[in-house]
C-alpha cells in the first residue's frame, strides 16, 4: 500500500459521516478530491487489499436482541454444501470453518441473530432440518464485552510493504 492509501484507511477505518456526501468529507480530511479517494478505494479492491466496503449494523439497536454462536459437526465432505445453504439465511451473519478439537467435534461456526431466543433456535432447527444434521450446539450470548472494527493503521504508525503496522 502506498502512503495515500494508508491515509485513506486511517480516515475511513473508524466509519464514515452520516451525511449526503460522506466520501467528500473523508477526502477533505485527507486533502484530496472525492474522485481521487474513490479511485484509491477501487484500486485497493482491484488489488485484493480491500475485500469490500460495507455498513456494520448494530443488531441490538435494530431490534435483534438475541443471538447465538451455533457450532456444527458437519462431515468434511459436506462442508461446502452446508456453507452454501447456511449463507442463504439472512439472520446468519458469520460462517467459519475451524479445526475440530479432540473433545469438541464441531468444525463449522455460525452466528445467528434474532428478535428473540426462540427465533434463533427456530433458525438453527431449520438449518439442521434442511441439511439433515443432528449434531449442533447453540452457545447463546450472555454478555458482550467488546465489539469494534479492527484498527489497521494508527495515526503516524509505520507500516511494512504489506500494509501491516510495525
Amino acid at each position: 500500500m502506498n502512503e495515500l492509501q494508508k491515509k485513506v484507511v486511517r480516515v475511513l477505518q473508524h466509519g464514515i459521516s452520516a451525511v449526503e456526501q460522506p466520501f467528500l468529507v473523508a477526502a477533505d480530511l485527507i486533502g484530496i478530491s472525492e474522485d481521487e479517494l474513490l479511485r484509491q478505494l477501487h484500486s485497493m479492491k482491484a488489488k485484493g487489499v480491500m475485500r469490500r466496503f460495507g455498513a456494520i449494523l448494530r443488531h441490538q439497536k435494530a431490534g435483534f436482541s438475541a443471538n447465538a454462536m451455533a457450532v456444527w459437526n458437519v462431515p468434511d465432505e459436506k462442508i461446502e454444501e452446508f456453507a452454501g445453504l447456511v449463507m442463504k439465511f439472512q439472520n446468519v451473519s458469520h460462517c467459519y470453518e475451524r479445526p475440530r478439537l479432540d473433545d469438541f467435534p464441531y468444525s463449522i461456526y455460525t452466528m445467528i441473530h434474532g428478535r428473540s431466543r426462540e427465533e434463533v433456535i427456530d433458525t438453527a432447527t431449520k438449518i439442521a432440518n434442511e441439511v439433515g444434521l443432528t449434531e449442533f450446539e447453540l452457545l447463546h450470548t450472555t454478555a458482550e464485552y467488546k465489539k469494534s472494527s479492527p484498527v489497521f493503521f494508527e495515526e503516524g504508525g509505520e507500516c511494512n510493504e504489506e500494509g501491516r503496522q510495525r
